[in-house]
């Protein structure tokens, strides 16, 4: 019983991790390029995690060449996932952290609606948790004159793909271990966001030099750290009950674009935040529990 507490505390640690990961990319975007960023974090990402995988040693169920291929799918999904989100928190328009922690999370409640297009069965609670995140998208993102920001908009659609993401890490976890699997996505993500930065984007030592405590943050502590402690926290803790805990994630970007960044949310952003949250809680909640979980 002491272990799945001390499972459950590193995965709410995760979850606070991955929240003010928020805060640092907002930060990072008032001395660097999206892209240029997204490179340096996520090869910063890839590198911390290979101790890791030397560490842990994780069992290889695929040829290399399959999970190279699989991980380089991943990687794509990611890269686009994460350049809308890092583009959504750059320009006049930009999303807050707080904002584009809560947008982003949707991702929970978007998940079992591919799902259920993909043929697997969807319960009540998902429909409910839909319903919920929904209006509370709208309380939070949508103006009183039924307009909605570019960067709340770019957010969200990044949270589409951030949702196909968890789909291809469930389905390809079976054959590439997790650690790997983050690894190789992370490198590939950093690639490509490497070769759009060149194309499009100047960036200077002195701008890497500014954001170098965002860009360390959002690397090594989000990407490496965080991961493995997930993996650890996770082989302990049922994957609703993990999944309950990382949703809290978009509530530490709230805390701490308020106390690192000034940020301030109206009622009316107040309520669609905490309906967000209720959905994204309801949707993992309630449905049939698995064997695992009725045994846990």
């Amino acid at each position: 019983m002491k272990s799945r507490g001390r499972a459950e505390a590193l995965i709410l640690l995760v979850a606070a991790i991955w929240g003010f990961g928020f805060v640092a990319q907002c930060a990072a975007m008032k001395d660097m390029a999206p892209f240029a960023f997204n490179a340096i974090r996520f090869a910063l990402g890839a590198l911390s995690l290979v101790p890791v995988l030397l560490l842990f040693r994780p069992q290889h169920h695929a040829p290399a060449r399959v999970r190279l291929a699989l991980g380089g799918g991943v990687g794509l999904v990611l890269f686009a996932a994460a350049s809308l989100q890092q583009v959504g928190m750059t320009g006049a328009d930009a999303t807050t952290a707080g904002k584009a922690g809560f947008i982003t999370a949707l991702y929970v409640v978007i998940v079992p609606l591919l799902g259920f297009v993909l043929g697997q069965r969807i319960g009540i609670g998902a429909v409910a948790g839909v319903v919920l995140a929904v209006v509370g998208m709208f309380l939070l993102t949508v103006k009183p004159n039924f307009s909605i920001g570019m960067g709340d908009l770019v957010v969200l659609i990044g949270a589409l793909f951030w949702a196909v993401h968890v789909q291809m890490i469930d389905r390809f976890t079976a054959r590439v271990a997790t650690l790997e699997l983050a690894c190789i996505q992370s490198a590939v993500c950093a690639l490509l966001s490497g070769i759009v930065s060149l194309c499009i984007e100047h960036t200077t030592a002195q701008e890497v030099r500014l954001a170098l405590v965002p860009v360390l943050y959002a690397g090594v502590v989000s990407v490496g750290i965080a991961y493995t402690l997930q993996v650890v926290g996770q082989k302990h803790v049922p994957p609703t009950h993990a999944a309950i805990l990382l949703s809290m994630e978009s509530a530490f970007a709230a805390f701490g674009g308020w106390l690192l960044l000034s940020e301030h949310l109206s009622l009316r952003a107040g309520v669609g935040c905490a309906l967000m949250l209720a959905g994204m809680i309801v949707a993992q909640v309630w449905h049939p529990a698995t064997k695992a979980e009725q045994s846990a």
